[in-house]
């Protein structure tokens, strides 16, 4: 058997730059530098996007303008702005451009996983030399103010050889950069939601296992399995410790990677587990969390942030609500994003292991709770007999435990 050297870990699924990323070029630099900034500014505000570049000294370039990208990179031959000295590679490019929506790239220069291609005729030499950059093509731009433009029949034959399917290819005026944004918007998706229902916790000052105690007639991990069939989520994970796995039935698990860490520790396994989904992450002591909550959570989801969270709510009286937390975010009824996860490992590279600390620092999207008595944690045998008043007598129905 051959020794494997390294832990064979789930990769996320980027491009050069980023998930969703499309390098236009076929034309000018300057005239792509002008597209890709009217593009940016009508995506904005519901998408982020970065632009990557290199310097242009010669009269090709545009104008120096406003900039509309949440991030800019140009290469400047000897050194990298944002300025970045050292070495420029994929690495670098992905961990910079990790928190963007879309990155648009001069593709006169570099290379996306997606292509816009200008049909300038006064580029066509040059772009017969870029043929092993065209592996997706899923825009031709036209211009019908400039009859340096080709219409899509007039395709060269290097291209209609290159692009077998060219005819199939959608066409827009390079001139009407709404249009462009609204078709690159339209190809954006995002990412699904997965659910992990936090098991592994030691409950000491419940003094029983959290996840197994009876609220509605089963155990309260089984109850929110059930709450999660009947919302829109790709599929529920339980999060636990190795040695819990087997102790529930068969359903899917994540156990803990990332140990010792509590619950940060279990959002980081879950996008170990798989970096492309967003995790709805839930925690068991939450009794009177129900349908409507989880629901309104990921209708009004803000999957360019990092994370889509509830305000905490002014705890009851008599309850052992850390002080000072009010309006604070709630991290354990959390949708986390993919973008989140080098972002939560970078808090834990500085020593930070409280997702609600990552929350405070970062952009999220923050909700006040419909009925804010669903998000209170129940952690003691008092709180539990505060909170018996309000539970709904009706249990589960044995049909949607699975």
């Amino acid at each position: 058997m051959s020794h494997q050297k390294h832990t064979k870990l789930t990769k996320s699924t980027l491009g050069f730059w980023a998930r969703h990323e499309w390098a236009i070029l076929g034309t000018t630099c300057g005239s792509i530098q002008r597209l890709a900034a009217a593009v940016a500014a009508a995506l904005e505000p519901e998408l982020k996007t970065g632009y990557a570049d290199a310097d242009h000294g010669a009269a090709d370039a545009t104008e120096a303008v406003a900039s509309p990208y949440a991030l800019e990179y140009i290469d400047k031959i000897n050194h990298h702005r944002v300025d970045f000295k050292g070495v420029w590679n994929d690495w670098a490019a992905r961990t910079h451009f990790s928190a963007q929506d879309v990155v648009l790239v001069n593709g006169n220069h570099f290379t996306a996983n997606r292509q816009i291609v200008a049909l300038d005729q006064r580029k066509m030499e040059s772009l017969s030399r870029k043929l092993t950059r065209l592996t997706r093509v899923e825009l031709l731009l036209t211009n019908s103010a400039d009859p340096n433009f080709l219409p899509p029949q007039s395709l060269p034959d290097f291209l209609q050889q290159h692009l077998p399917y060219w005819a199939d290819i959608p066409v827009l005026d390079i001139q009407e950069p709404v249009a462009i944004a609204a078709f690159i918007r339209q190809q954006y998706t995002a990412p699904t939601v997965n659910a992990l229902i936090l098991a592994g916790g030691r409950s000491t000052r419940m003094g029983q296992d959290k996840a197994s105690m009876l609220y509605h007639g089963l155990p309260q991990w089984k109850h929110l399995t059930n709450l999660f069939q009947r919302i829109d989520v790709e599929q529920t994970f339980i999060s636990c410790r190795e040695d819990q796995a087997a102790t529930f039935e068969g359903h899917p698990v994540v156990t803990d990677t990332f140990t010792g860490l509590g619950p940060f520790g279990a959002i980081l396994s879950g996008f170990r587990q798989n970096p492309d989904t967003a995790w709805i992450v839930v925690a068991c002591d939450l009794p009177l969390l129900d349908e409507s909550t989880l629901q309104y959570l990921l209708q009004h989801r803000k999957a360019m942030a990092l994370a889509t969270c509830f305000r905490q709510p002014e705890a009851p009286e008599g309850w052992e609500a850390p002080k000072g937390e009010t309006g604070f975010p709630e991290p354990l009824i959390t949708i986390w994003e993919p973008k989140s996860y080098p972002v939560l490992l970078q808090f834990l590279a500085q020593g930070i292991s409280c997702p609600r600390k990552v929350l405070l620092n970062t952009e999220v999207q923050l909700l006040h709770a419909p009925d804010p008595r669903t998000l209170l944690n129940v952690n003691t045998p008092e709180e539990r007999e505060m909170i018996s008043p309000q539970l709904s007598p009706q249990s589960d129905s044995p049909q949607s435990d699975s």
